[in-house]
């Protein structure tokens, strides 16, 4: 298609609406979809240049039709290039990639967004790991992008079906941390092998003084023209200088730790390896200049259900609840504290008996199921066969030798089996309640998360309500009748209420931001 043609038809038929879009990404990200995303090279050895470009991340022109539920939108120039470290793998050239809406066309991008991630589904028959972790992530107020899934066409030929994530940027932090001012860093890759590779690990230890000892082991994404770490290299400091009891008093102030509790304790859960749990890579970590704290957010997380290969635990559903990789100060130092350790089971034994279930995950890997099951079956370049993608939904399968290969854990079994092993090595009704605790769907609480006050609403109850608010250690805050309460004096952070009506008792997480 010449430009001509294609700016002619950019003119006539894009029409952008975010009327109905709470915050900006909502027209991919609000509702589960399959987009389709057509890219057309100009260059006939479009292929040969994408994969020479791969080593200096560098970008190539296309001209892209995307479609989404909301309709049909063409862009001129936007950029594209193949990223990934162990997804590289991949065999064949169904490789992840990068599309960079505004890299040629200034201010050019799409609901907002100006670049999307797009995975291959290595290592993961299912093509459901990474977003069933973020969804929970997020469901459970920890920051993580948002993730959907595309039919993917390069120049008029099916490629291949991707998972889609937005990017960590300063779009994000608009719309999920309300501050876009401070520095935000991404831990560096630290094994080499790809764009950026051969640094050393993100570990959060100290080194001095020196912002250059940093520079191979993180990457800074805003502020790059002041590039000053200082705020990175003081945390640094204080994780691994201070005190055991400095630690325990003082961390509140440093990190969300609220937050940061429960993205330990899920990476635990979905023994999520190649985190900084071990691997010390595949995190952000944003200064918060309005609340003057670091936030932890999640990032690359097709690893998740015990897939990471680097570890030396035989059994993923038996990993221990107390696992850390060796210098790793800031998880070292949270178990190693019996206060912050408490609540950290605590906050394993709340998402046990909450969300890392069957009853709550299975209706939502059965939907994802049915909605992605027909493009798995037309992607002829996946890595994996379509039996194996029917089976490893329940089991566990083995998928022969090489990278991505081996017994790989069954979604729904590995759910099963490592709920299981963590209610047999905590006694949790030491920390959550289980008593008459049922599914909540009936009740909702907003807005959430909420800045001054939480309403309760109780679909078909006329009776009197009681509500009990705890933090994350078990303390009981107040008791209340009210069906709306003000949360204003509550400092930042997630917390616990205990909905009681008739003889029926729920349990819901409200976050105050």
């Amino acid at each position: 298609m010449n430009k001509f043609k294609f700016s002619l038809l950019l003119f006539l038929f894009t029409v952008i609406s975010t009327s109905n879009a709470q915050i900006e990404g909502d027209n991919i990200f609000a509702e589960n979809q399959i987009i389709t995303i057509e890219l057309n090279f100009s260059q006939t050895n479009f292929w040969d240049s994408l994969e020479n470009n791969y080593n200096t991340a560098s970008y190539m022109k296309a001209d892209l039709v995307l479609t989404d539920s909301t309709g049909v939108y063409l862009f001129a120039d936007i950029g594209v290039r193949l990223k990934g470290n162990s997804s590289y793998g991949h065999p064949g050239n169904k490789k992840s990639f990068k599309i960079d809406f505004n890299k040629y066309v200034s201010g050019q991008n799409y609901d907002g967004l100006k670049k999307l991630n797009f995975g291959n589904g290595f290592k993961d028959p299912s093509f459901m790991r990474e977003k069933l972790f973020f969804d929970l992530c997020r469901e459970v107020g920890v920051p993580a992008p948002r993730s959907n899934f595309a039919n993917v066409y390069f120049n008029g030929s099916l490629w291949g079906f991707y998972s889609v994530v937005e990017q960590i940027d300063d779009q994000f932090l608009d719309w999920r941390i309300l501050d876009d001012d401070g520095n935000l860093f991404k831990a560096g890759d630290n094994f080499g092998g790809g764009p950026g590779g051969g640094g050393n690990e993100a570990d959060l230890k100290h080194y001095g003084t020196n912002q250059v000892d940093y520079e191979n082991r993180y990457e800074l994404k805003t502020n790059e023209t002041a590039n000053d770490w200082s705020d990175l290299i003081a945390f640094t400091d204080f994780i691994e200088n201070s005190s055991a009891a400095v630690f325990e008093s003082d961390l509140g102030n440093y990190i969300e730790i609220n937050e940061y509790i429960s993205s330990a304790a899920l990476d635990n859960l979905f023994s999520n390896l190649d985190s900084y749990t071990e691997s010390a890579r595949n995190y952000y970590i944003y200064h918060n200049l309005t609340s003057d704290k670091w936030e932890w957010i999640k990032w690359d997380g097709n690893e998740t259900f015990g897939t990471y290969g680097g570890q030396a635990v035989p059994d993923m559903t038996t990993l221990p609840i107390n696992f850390v990789g060796n210098n790793r100060p800031l998880l070292e130092n949270l178990i190693n504290s019996q206060l912050l350790y408490d609540q950290y089971k605590s906050e394993l034994c709340y998402l046990l008996e909450n969300y890392f279930n069957a009853s709550y995950m299975n209706p939502k890997i059965d939907a994802i199921k049915n909605l992605i099951q027909p493009s798995v079956y037309a992607d002829l370049n996946k890595m994996y066969s379509d039996a194996n993608f029917n089976s490893i939904v329940e089991n566990n399968i083995s998928v022969g030798g090489g990278p991505g290969g081996g017994v790989m854990y069954g979604i729904k079994s590995f759910i099963d089996d490592k709920n299981s092993y963590v209610n047999s090595v905590l006694i949790c009704a030491s920390f959550t309640s289980t008593t008459n605790i049922e599914n909540s769907n009936n009740i909702s609480l907003y807005p959430n998360p909420t800045e001054s006050s939480i309403t309760i609403n109780i679909e078909g109850c006329n009776g009197l309500v009681n509500v009990e608010v705890y933090d994350l250690q078990g303390r009981l805050l107040e008791t209340t009748t009210n069906s709306t309460i003000s949360m204003e004096e509550y400092a930042k952070g997630i917390y616990v209420f205990k909905v009681a009506y008739g003889d029926r008792t729920h349990e819901l997480k409200v976050i105050k931001d």
